[in-house]
Formats: C-alpha cells, structure tokens, sequence
C-alpha cells in the first residue's frame, strides 16, 4: 500500500477484488477517509469477514458498472484467474475517466526451487515431467497486458522475497494450506509416486538450503500500476517534434540513417 502514499486525490468509489478478508479495504479507508471502498471476494465465508459494502464475484465476472469507480485495487490473487487479459478489461472498463488500478500478483520466479525440485525428481524417477505449479507471468508479459486492456500510462515493477522453511515438506504443507495445490487441467490425475516425491524433497534440501539448514522459497510480487485514459494524462510527442537535438545533448556528431559512419582505420589508430 506504500504505492498509494504519493497519490494526492480523494477518490468517492473504489473497490477491491480478490479481497479475501477485507484487509485491503480496511487500509483504503484509513488512507482515503470518506471513501466509500467495496470489497468483492470469491469466497462466501471469507466475504463475511469483510466490512461492508462486500459482495461475492470473482475477477473473472465482476459485478461492476462501467465508468463507475475511481479506483480499483486487487492484491495477490490476479495470478489465480484463467482469463488475466478479460479481468484487467473488466477492470479498465469500470473505472472513471482518469480512474487508478493498482495490483499485486505473484510474477514468475515464483516457486521456482519448488519447480526445479520437482522437475529433476520426475525425469530421474519417470522419465518425464508433469506440470506442477501453475504458470505465472512476468514483468513484460504483465505490461504488454495493461496495454492490452486499454490503460494508459501503465507501469510494472517487481520484488522478489526468500521466505525460508524448516524443510521442503513445511513449504508443501503451507501451500497446500493455503488453497494453493496444483490447479492446473493439464496435470497429471496419477497420484505422485512415493519414490519421486522423496526424490524432490532431497533434491529441494541438498540445492536450495541455506547456510542454517532451511529451505528457500523465493516469491516474485509483480506491482501494477495503470490508469484509465482521460485527455488530460500526458500524452507522448509526436515523432519530429522535438525542439532539441539528441547529438547535441550527448555532444557528438549525428549520421543520418542510411549513411555509412567514417571510423579511422586500426594502423591510422595505431
């Protein structure tokens, strides 16, 4: 939320989606008092702990009206959705002229020990690898579909975190804990074999453990920042319009394109 502390507006309807206990709503309104924030959760019994307003929908079927919200926020649960680029036009589509969408997702260094882990097991074990941790997108995939969706001025940054565990096994526990089993359609409906599951955990343990023993996980936080279009947002220049020279601001000599630059030859350096 530290994103929001530069942003001097008030803004009168925000919302916020995948908003599992109201957490961020919460924080919304304290940094905008007067704001009216909606909470929208996935989940009904998670719904219930949020303040009111809330509501039940998903990101992939937002019950918004277009043009209706001066911002939007979603944190850590775009990375779950089928249709990323159909919830971010969603998104774009319920904001206000000039509307603010802030998000937070997993990025795609996610888990990558766990990735590993697994895939070496299985192709030492199986002969082959089966899809285990869903997919995630990184930081130019994730601008690439802010543009998509129609914002303008989009900006993506991201963060990476190591969380570390008493063993492999306390990370597999916490993510199956969390809802975060394999979701993946394409995955294989064999349960694992005992001997490549042992595999993984010492292939995790003997690569990614720290000097203490514990096992690393790293977790990559993809920010999203975008806005939705308004004629007084800065606009870029059009090409040729510029009224200094770039040769100049690095003092050197410009060649047109198509010209064939004159280098002194090696003896002439010599």
């Amino acid at each position: 939320m530290s994103r929001l502390e530069g942003i001097n507006r008030t803004f009168e309807l925000a919302a916020d989606t995948g908003a599992y206990h109201g957490v961020v709503a919460k924080l919304l309104n304290e940094r905008f008092p007067g704001t009216k924030t909606v909470s929208l959760s996935p989940v009904t019994a998670l719904a219930k702990e949020c303040p009111a307003p809330r509501a039940v929908a998903t990101e992939e079927a937002l019950p918004l009206k277009d043009g209706s919200l001066g911002l939007i926020t979603s944190v850590l649960s775009l990375h779950l959705v089928n249709d990323l680029p159909g919830a971010l036009i969603q998104i774009r589509r319920a904001l206000r002229p000039d509307g603010l969408f802030l998000g937070a997702l997993l990025g795609g260094e996610s888990l990558i020990e766990l990735r590993q882990a697994f895939m070496m097991a299985e192709t030492e074990t199986l002969g082959g690898v089966s899809p285990r941790v869903f997919p995630t997108a990184d930081v130019r995939d994730m601008g690439a579909l802010l543009q998509r969706a129609g914002f303008a001025l989009p900006v993506v940054d991201s963060e990476r975190l190591t969380v570390t565990y008493p063993t492999p096994l306390a990370l597999i526990r916490e993510l199956k804990a969390m809802g975060a089993a394999n979701p993946l359609f394409a995955r294989s409906r064999k349960p694992m074999r005992r001997d490549t599951f042992a595999q993984a955990l010492e292939i995790y343990a003997r690569r990614f453990a720290g000097e203490d023993g514990k096992a690393r996980a790293t977790f990559e936080i993809l920010y999203l920042c975008g806005w939705s279009p308004h004629e007084s947002q800065q606009k870029p220049l059009k090409p040729g319009s510029a009224k200094a020279r770039l040769a100049d601001a690095l003092r050197t000599t410009e060649i047109a394109a198509g010209d064939k630059a004159s280098f002194p030859r090696r003896d002439e350096q010599d």
